[in-house]
């Protein structure tokens, strides 16, 4: 039996290996807050969904097998939760039944030990059955229909019956029969189990097939003589209790599969809970085979950070984006306005969307991505072993050698350990060898010079995002397309942070305090466009 929910033609890898760089883009997203409001505290449900989150799909057909299954798991999420339940049930009653020292090399025991589990698992299937009877016609996706129809198929009332009268006789209630045939020197070769017959009607009608006469009984001391009844009915046993713990094993492992890839949906639906109940937008993706050489596809509604959804009480702002044809996204503007975490939801919708979740959004469309990968910036080598640009250099080499084409790179303010003439030389010379190869950018930046340049060479096949200010200074937290400019306004951040506490600083103190408030401002890594949105 197969449940075939994550993949149309095979089950869900749990032991998948990790894609490169894989820590680098979970500390950069944060994903850690989604995957925990995914699991609820829950280790196998963290599991799974960061298995899955991680391991991208690329064929848009298999994300939308997978969006049509949760489709169905989000119009009825009490039958999906029942069934998860009910197989994890399932695996936790195997693990209670006891499983002796002796049993791997005793078949008796063995033989006990399946029986009692095969009893435990029959129960579980029939509601599994009933459930699937009850439930299947309120599921449309092609993966729940077959499901619902391969239960219905292999788990009849037949088999049912079946499956009881072999476990009825398995219990041994009336002894063991065992056939075997005789060797040189009298030795027993050929044991077969036999099935038990009522000779009852036989003996009274044929008193010469009673072969009472012939029936030797062991005293209850002869311990060598119940010993080697032992070895005669375990030779007996051996093939009938090899062959049930493997239909044991067979029903555990469907049973630990579905758990799996349930699981995944189960994460879905209680991040979907947590989001929709905050009043926040969530969509299906389109997501869009690339053609090579052709125009590239990402255009987006209302995009926001889930993450930073979940960790603020009131509601976040999302932002428009209509990058088709473009490979790079340059993002500039305010210090503290959103750029940042514009950033992360545009990494986080792409992860979504290709393992084929909802997305945090109005809408979004975008090509399938062949691989993800963040460079941003980290704090300073507590160690002192290397400079924050050595290590930057470092981190990006490590990516050009991992990276290819059709792969996303988010950049957040990358180079900007060094000033702006080198730093924007040097990002000027990475941005231009990842879009010469395929690669689609999205960048961060406060260097006016290298927002200015690539605004001058790369406008026509570029989008460029500016941070909005009020005049006032006041933050709106929205992307809008256009030309860079050669402020961030970090005065802003120093006004609300230092001159509004103390009634204001002047002279030379507040021009230094200025320049570090804007130095600062976004350059204070990823949090600095979460705690902005919160303020």
């Amino acid at each position: 039996m197969k449940a075939y929910l994550m993949h149309p033609d095979r089950d869900f890898d749990l032991n998948a290996g990790l894609p490169p760089g894989e820590p680098d883009l979970t500390q950069d997203l944060e994903l850690g807050t989604l995957l925990a409001a995914m699991a609820r505290g829950n280790e196998f449900l963290l599991t799974v969904a960061r298995r899955a989150l991680l391991c991208s799909l690329r064929d848009p057909d298999a994300i939308r097998y997978r969006q049509r299954v949760l489709a169905d798991c989000l119009a009825n999420p009490a039958v999906v939760r029942e069934i998860y339940d009910l197989a994890v049930a399932a695996i936790a009653g195997e693990k209670r039944v006891f499983r002796g020292i002796f049993a791997a090399s005793s078949p008796e025991a063995l033989l006990s030990r399946s029986v009692e589990v095969l009893g435990l698992f029959a129960e579980q299937l029939r509601k599994l059955r009933a459930i699937a009877d009850a439930h299947a016609p309120g599921f449309r996706s092609d993966g729940f229909t077959r499901f619902f129809l391969m239960l219905a198929g292999e788990l009849s009332d037949e088999y049912f019956g079946v499956m009881a009268g072999h476990l009825r006789t398995l219990k041994f209630s009336d002894g063991t029969l065992i056939s075997a045939g005789l060797t040189a020197g009298n030795r027993g070769a050929g044991y077969v189990l036999r099935r038990p017959r009522d000779t009852g009607l036989l003996l009274r009608a044929i008193p010469a097939l009673d072969r009472t006469a012939l029936t030797m009984t062991i005293p209850d001391r002869d311990e060598s003589g119940l010993r080697a009844l032992g070895e005669l009915q375990g030779r007996g046993l051996n093939l009938v209790a090899n062959a049930l713990a493997q239909s044991t094993d067979h029903i555990l492992s469907f049973f630990g599969m579905l758990c799996a890839e349930l699981g995944f949906y189960v994460g879905c639906l209680n991040l979907h809970e947590q989001l929709t109940g905050k009043g926040e937008p969530v969509c299906f993706p389109d997501p869009v085979a690339p053609v090579p050489g052709g125009p590239a596809a990402l255009s987006a509604a209302g995009l926001y950070d889930p993450c930073l959804a979940l960790t603020v009480p009131g509601p976040v702002v999302g932002n428009d984006a209509a990058a088709d044809g473009t490979s790079l996204v340059m993002i500039t503007g305010a210090n503290q306005g959103g750029k940042s975490t514009f950033l992360r939801s545009a990494g986080l919708a792409h992860l979504m969307m290709q393992c084929g979740m909802f997305v945090a959004a109005g809408s979004f469309r975008s090509d399938i991505c062949q691989g993800f990968f963040t460079h941003y910036k980290r704090a300073e080598d507590a160690s002192m072993t290397s400079g924050k640009l050595d290590e930057e250099l470092s981190r990006m080499s490590e990516i050009a050698g991992l990276i290819r084409p059709g792969c996303l790179l988010l950049c957040n303010e990358s180079f900007a350990s060094t000033n702006e003439r080198e730093g924007s030389e040097i990002a000027r010379q990475v941005v231009r060898a990842m879009l010469d190869q395929g690669v689609r950018v999205c960048f961060v930046t406060h260097q006016f010079d290298l927002a200015q340049w690539f605004f001058r060479e790369y406008g026509h096949q570029a989008l460029f995002l500016r941070a909005q200010r009020r005049e006032d200074g006041q933050r709106t937290f929205r992307l809008a397309a256009g030309e860079p400019l050669a402020t961030s306004f970090g005065q802003d951040v120093y006004q609300r942070v230092f001159a509004d506490g103390d009634g204001g600083t002047g002279g030379a103190g507040a021009d230094a305090a200025a320049g570090q408030a804007s130095a600062a401002g976004e350059a204070g890594g990823q949090r600095s466009g979460r705690a902005a949105d919160q303020a």
